[in-house]
């Protein structure tokens, strides 16, 4: 028995082991950071004010009519993309940092499927629901149903994934088509939106963290000041 457990050199050991070690992490390039565009946007208003509930509004009647307009702007923006989201190109759901989606039906199914499947998924799930009148009331004396703000904070976590998915896999198309100032934009509200009513949990916004940081979406104390006294210079002038 002494003699089988020496057949093995040294030099051939080394070699099984070097085949085990890891190879090197690639660092993702996330071109949406770049600084030609991270800045872009189509407004220079107050997203921070836009979004407070007015004065006198139900918070129901506020949080269900930007979830409308939320889904709506959204699927606008992926539809300029659409066309090169398709299995072959993007085969999973992903967002940066290797995050990967699976889509759960209703019934607690879950599913595999690829990016475009996904986001039709989202789009038709939140759809059916924003039109039934069970659910979203229009008419005069209906009221919100019990768990509405729950149903709410689904949609906006669906929402939240086409969103890194976009800026994941498409941004050279946004860029390209010259619609990447309106993503952005859409993204800053959207952010501010779910962060005012405590929409989506941290660690599913934590994807995007680094361009929130790079937005300046959430200003810095210094910021206020600043834009407080151009406030007061043009008040004065």
């Amino acid at each position: 028995m002494m003699s089988l457990l020496f057949r093995c050199s040294p030099e051939s050991i080394f070699k099984k082991a070097s085949k085990k070690e890891k190879k090197p992490v690639i660092e993702e390039k996330k071109e949406y950071l770049d600084q030609q565009y991270v800045q872009a946007a189509i407004t220079d208003q107050d997203l921070r004010i836009i979004v407070r509930l007015p004065e006198g509004i139900d918070q129901d009647e506020w949080l269900a009519t930007n979830t409308i307009s939320f889904f709506h702007n959204i699927n606008l923006l992926y539809s300029t993309i659409s066309e090169y989201c398709t299995s072959s190109t993007c085969p999973n759901m992903s967002g940066p940092g290797n995050t990967q989606y699976t889509w759960y039906d209703e019934k607690g199914k879950k599913t595999k499927c690829s990016a475009a499947q996904y986001v039709d998924y989202v789009m038709s799930f939140m759809d059916k629901h924003i039109t039934d009148e069970s659910v979203f009331p229009t008419k005069f004396g209906h009221t919100f149903p019990n768990g509405f703000e729950a149903t709410v904070k689904k949609f906006f976590r669906l929402l939240l994934h086409v969103i890194a998915h976009i800026y994941h896999a498409h941004y050279r198309e946004l860029v390209h088509l010259d619609v990447h100032a309106h993503m952005n934009s859409a993204f800053a509200h959207f952010i501010l939106f779910t962060h005012q009513f405590r929409l989506i949990d941290p660690k599913e916004t934590v994807v995007l963290d680094d361009l929130v940081e790079a937005m300046h979406i959430f200003p810095s104390e210094k910021d206020d000041v600043q834009d407080s006294e151009k406030q007061d210079a043009k008040e004065s002038s």
